[in-house]
């Protein structure tokens, strides 16, 4: 019966594989309005600070270790690091510094951070390969499109099975990415998607661990080692991604063909992009942006006898921990984000530190935060009460948190997130130089400019 059942559901699915590879092989270069290209300079901008930013950080330094293991040949740099390696090892260890503050960005329909595994795949084949500008920017535009009409085509059913959807949709986006700059047919390109199709990477079990950002980084080398394949012949199903024991009907049991083709080629997922003001899970920004707004009110957190949260149940299902005694777990409490909010009126990376996470007033303050779940509340908006010990009632409802596609940040809120970001790593001049560059990346004749400024001198 089951074989009855695969079969037919295997006949009823529409050409995925051949859809997205012909439109990411044939797709004219820039071929998009003037704000799609304005967001992929931004995208890029976000991902390339982030990564800067958590250099340092023991994730990427043990990665590096784990990788220089295999004494690979120096093809590729290490963003905000002097360290070069193999584009495969560079694209995972970049990859994994993106993600490593939880501070990248976000394809709110989908949760999807989908510059990690696009970027760094691309970025690493392209300084081995000599790519220019405008190829590392049509490429991440089309990667990220095809990773996330993938996602949209599956979310939410992928997601709640337990799959870290930023891995396992986006060794997909990298494959198609780095098949662009490779400049591979569309035959190629479906093989290059069938490969990676069998690679998708991560749980969410690994949630507030090191294993979480290794997921885009092992998507993004995963998906760049398959459009190499692919170029020298290596061969996969035409149909990997929609056949009935392919991938997506493997890993979903919900799956819109409608969302792979609808508009392609004419709207663009990354337009629907956005960027994240605070250093943790996006559902808790909601509740950090309100209790920051409480602050702003003149509440004082001394003044607290508690904040009552009404959220949708998926905070609760992701950052549900209560008392995180690690800046990692920290980022997976969203009692640790009203803290923050109301505390420091911020929640950056240094409020993630562990002595924060474990300061006495802290842990006071996040043990009178009450959390509810209602269903009726979008996964984007909180309702947050503020009972004072006078008896005073403070109330803040945040329909859409800045950040939001509905609340955006600025091009100079990127900025100075960049710059907090990069500037510890790579010092003043360079992070002001390498932001102007970046804004300019599309016109770029290759990118050397862009890594001799992402490294520390």
């Amino acid at each position: 019966m089951s074989q009855v059942i695969a079969a037919a559901a295997d006949l009823n699915a529409p050409p995925v594989t051949k859809t997205l590879a012909d439109f990411v092989s044939t797709h004219p270069s820039q071929g998009w309005s003037a704000e799609v290209e304005h967001e992929a300079h931004r995208t890029f901008l976000n991902w390339l600070g982030c990564a800067i930013g958590a250099a340092q950080h023991e994730s990427v330094t043990s990665s590096l270790a784990a990788v220089q293991e295999f004494q690979p040949a120096p093809q590729a740099s290490i963003l905000g690091r002097k360290e070069r390696v193999d584009m495969g090892g560079a694209a995972l260890i970049n990859g994994i510094s993106s993600h490593t503050f939880d501070f990248d960005d976000t394809h709110l329909k989908t949760v999807i951070h989908p510059a990690g595994p696009v970027a760094s795949a691309i970025l690493a084949l392209g300084e081995h390969i000599n790519t220019n500008g405008r190829q590392i920017i049509d490429a991440m535009v089309l990667g990220i499109d095809v990773e996330c009409r993938v996602g949209n085509a599956m979310y939410p059913d992928h997601y709640h099975r337990g799959w870290h959807i930023t891995g396992s949709t986006g060794m997909l986006g990298s494959a198609a990415a780095c098949a662009r700059i490779l400049g591979l047919d569309t035959h190629k390109t479906m093989m290059a998607l069938g490969i990676a199709a069998s690679q998708p990477i991560g749980m969410r079990e690994q949630f507030g661990t090191m294993t979480k950002p290794f997921h885009p980084g092992g998507a993004a080398r995963a998906g760049q080692m398959s459009a190499l394949l692919a170029k020298h012949g290596f061969t996969a199903s035409l149909r990997a991604l929609e056949a009935g024991r392919g991938y997506m009907q493997t890993v979903s049991t919900k799956n819109d063909w409608s969302e792979i083709d609808r508009d392609l080629g004419k709207s663009f997922e990354i337009s629907l992009n956005t960027y994240k003001p605070f250093a943790c899970g996006i559902v808790i920004h909601p509740a950090i942006d309100a209790c920051a707004q409480l602050r702003a009110q003149g509440v004082k957190a001394d003044e607290v006898e508690r904040i009552e949260l009404r959220v949708h149940p998926l905070v609760l299902e992701l950052t549900g921990k209560k008392t995180p005694k690690t800046g990692l777990e920290g980022k997976f409490s969203v009692y640790h984000g009203c803290a923050m909010g109301l505390i420091f009126g911020q929640a950056g990376e240094s409020e993630y530190a562990d002595d924060i996470v474990n300061r006495p007033d802290v842990v006071a303050l996040r043990a009178k935060v009450n959390a509810t779940t209602d269903s009726d509340i979008s996964e984007a908006s909180v309702d947050v009460k503020a009972i004072l010990k006078n008896g005073k009632e403070v109330h803040v409802f945040v329909k859409n948190a800045i950040g939001s596609v509905e609340n955006p940040m600025s091009d100079t809120n990127l900025e100075q997130k960049f710059t907090s970001l990069a500037e510890p790593i790579i010092g003043k001049q360079k992070t002001a130089q390498l932001i102007s560059a970046l804004w300019n990346l599309g016109k770029a004749a290759d990118l050397k400019q862009i890594i001799q400024l992402s490294t520390p001198n």
